[in-house]
């Protein structure tokens, strides 16, 4: 590894905004970010519907992005910050792979900079605030019993989805229902990531609602008179994290939030701090291009001037065979006729991306039991789908230089000038004609069904105001149905909303479909993860 110092010299960030955390990893001042923060174009990196098989898609943009350092590009890539939840899970680290690595693997996986801590810090500051104003009555009508802010911690621990609070006598406070949320998925992690500096931060956390009053009016954070406490342990938090690939090239790694519950996509600042200093910045979004692509449009792009030139979809064989209903055993053996049937999801996604009005590039990252005609097959259909080109990747076995003409696609994809984009639905439209949108043009659904008590919660959200805000959808990401077993392109079904929260600070409605739950469980066989003598992380 370069010192860190070299890596913000080569991009030409000025010393004094640079803040090391030892050698290998800084944060750099959000002072640096330029007025004109549009030199660069943006890359949006997404993929197929995840599965079982591994796409690579953050191995794909790490290799991408040394990729085009090899033809001569300055070029940066954009990260969320891992969670502890899914390393200690069965995700694994969120650095890449082979020879396409974020280094210094172990600390960016390992506490990093301690950004989640502090995003944990203020949101539980937050909860003990809230329930302490209740507690005493400070506002009329707010009641310990009104309260609706939950809870984080930043593992999987299923024990803590709903506890019973204040137990132990009145001391102790009045006895409640609550529970415990992962902290990627905390309102918090989401105004972070979409804040567009310290007084939006403000502004931001100042309207998280963590309860109702009695009349069904909403308390606040500001309410309770937490925000300049809140700010206080957010402060250092808000500067993005610079690292490296294992070739030398800038990451910019900030922010963490979930791309099945938030929206999934690194911070604004962080996009906007690479594009005013690269010529390329290829910025990633969560799972697949139905969840965190979508929500990058609606969500995070559409109100920040960060409209991409082009996509990337990444995808394998693997994959598209899982989605044509081969038994994960069986992958590594050849099946054409799986792949001809799998590549309904790709294609789904590749017309979805492209009715934006973006030039869209397929990333096949190769895996050494994929045979010659599967591949031909995803090449053929990919770019029949409307795929501006659909290119072989090697980068996990040879790192930049396995993903040169995957570079040279992208480049001339989004040669153009930024392309006018064409969003599925008016911001003035109800909550209800913008999740109808995206079941039909998005999940490919027929129609929608919402519970009796999530059309009762929207009808108060309408109220208040907040109709005009955009969706963002917590579904699973293992389809782009509401339902993890319909695989590939699923169609002729109702897409059904059991719950709807609002995220105000954030800046979102978040509708939920099915059983999606906000704090993991760990599997039945764990990570683990050890030190050797020296203090290095063996099982990464």
């Amino acid at each position: 590894m370069r010192p860190i110092s070299e890596i913000a010299d080569s991009i030409e960030i000025p010393a004094e905004h640079v803040i090391p955390y030892g050698n290998y990893k800084a944060k750099i001042h959000v002072d640096a970010i330029k007025s004109d923060c549009r030199r660069g174009k943006l890359i949006l990196m997404t993929g197929m519907t995840p599965t079982r098989a591994g796409e690579g898609k953050t191995t794909t943009t790490v290799g991408l992005t040394q990729a085009m350092a090899q033809l001569g590009h300055k070029a940066v890539a954009t990260l969320r910050e891992p969670s502890l939840g899914p390393i200690f899970g069965i995700k694994g680290g969120g650095t890449g792979g082979g020879a396409s690595l974020v280094e210094p693997q172990d600390e960016v996986n390992i506490h990093f900079t301690g950004d989640a801590h502090a995003v944990a810090s203020a949101h539980n500051l937050l909860s003990a605030i809230t329930d302490n104003v209740a507690d005493r009555g400070k506002i009329p009508g707010f009641g310990p019993q009104n309260i609706t802010w939950r809870r984080v911690v930043d593992v999987e621990e299923r024990a803590l989805r709903q506890i019973v609070t204040g137990l132990g006598g009145p001391n102790n406070g009045p006895i409640r229902e609550s529970g415990f949320d992962i902290v990627t998925a905390s309102e918090i992690m989401a105004i972070l990531a979409l804040a567009s500096g310290l007084e939006d931060l403000r502004a931001r956390l100042s309207r998280v609602i963590v309860g109702f009053t009695d009349e069904g009016e909403p308390v606040t954070a500001s309410d309770v008179d937490a925000v300049g406490s809140l700010m206080s342990l957010l402060r250092h938090a808000i500067h993005p994290n610079l690292v490296q690939t294992t070739e030398g090239q800038p990451v910019f790694v900030h922010a963490g939030p979930f791309g099945n519950i938030a929206h999934g996509c690194n911070s604004v600042l962080a996009d906007r701090l690479a594009l005013g200093y690269a010529d390329y910045v290829l910025t990633e979004a969560g799972f697949g291009a139905d969840l965190g692509f979508e929500k990058f449009m609606h969500i995070k792009a559409r109100f920040n001037d960060l409209e991409p030139h082009a996509a990337v979809i990444v995808t394998t064989v693997r994959a598209v065979k899982s989605h044509g209903k081969v038994r994960f055993n069986d992958l590594p053996e050849p099946n054409p006729e799986a792949v001809e049937a799998g590549m309904a999801n790709v294609e789904h996604l590749v017309g979805m991306i492209g009715s934006f009005g973006l030039p869209v590039v397929v990333a096949i990252n190769r895996f050494p039991t994929d045979s010659a005609e599967e591949v031909r097959i995803v090449k053929e259909r990919a770019e029949g789908a409307g795929a501006f080109a659909a290119v072989e990747s090697h980068v996990f076995s040879d790192g930049g230089a396995g993903g040169t003409e995957l570079a040279e696609a992208v480049v001339d994809a989004a040669s153009g000038d930024k392309p006018e984009i064409n969003y599925m639905y008016d911001t003035e439209a109800s909550i209800q004609d913008k999740v109808l949108a995206l079941a039909q043009k998005v999940y490919n659904a027929d129609r929608v069904t919402w519970a009796p008590d999530a059309r009762r919660k929207l009808r108060a959200f309408e109220e208040q105001g907040w109709g005009n805000l955009p969706v963002c959808m917590a579904k699973t990401h293992l389809s782009i149905s509401d339902k993890a077993f319909r695989k590939g392109r699923p169609s002729g079904y109702t897409f059904t909303v059991s719950d709807v929260r609002a995220s105000v600070g954030a800046g979102f409605i978040y509708p939920i479909s099915g059983s999606i739950v906000t704090m993991p469980g760990l599997p039945g066989n764990p990570r683990k993860l050890d030190v050797d003598e020296h203090g290095n992380i063996l099982g990464l």
